[in-house]
Order: structure tokens, then C-alpha cells, then sequence
């Protein structure tokens, strides 16, 4: 599960977040706060996640 092209943080963020999932640098001091862009992207793959798990589990059931 990654992040679609349809987010538009993907496109804007200049720290952290790939099409592959949400990711961050801390820095070699975790000195780095997460930005805003990455905020939202990990909440949006969050909510993926959420989301295709149910549609995966509501398969299983059927």
C-alpha cells in the first residue's frame, strides 16, 4: 500500500513522503521535526490503509 500521485503534498513536499509510503528524516540528532506535508501524508496513508483493510475484510466475509 503507498501513496497515490492524487495526493498533493506527494508533488509539493520537500522533506519526506514517496509514492511508496510516508517517510521522514530525523536528522543525525532527531533535530528535524516531521513537516506539515509529511503530517499529511501520514495520515493519508493511515486512512488507506484503513480504508482497503475493510474492503479486504468485508471480501472475506462474503
Amino acid at each position: 500500500v503507498g501513496l497515490p500521485y492524487s495526493e498533493p503534498e506527494l508533488s509539493s513536499t520537500q522533506s519526506g513522503g514517496t509514492p511508496y509510503g510516508a517517510s521522514h528524516v530525523g536528522g543525525a540528532m532527531d533535530d528535524k521535526p516531521i513537516s506539515a506535508d509529511e503530517h499529511k501524508l501520514c495520515l493519508a496513508l493511515g486512512k488507506r490503509l484503513g480504508q482497503i483493510t475493510l474492503k479486504l475484510n468485508h471480501n472475506e466475509r462474503a
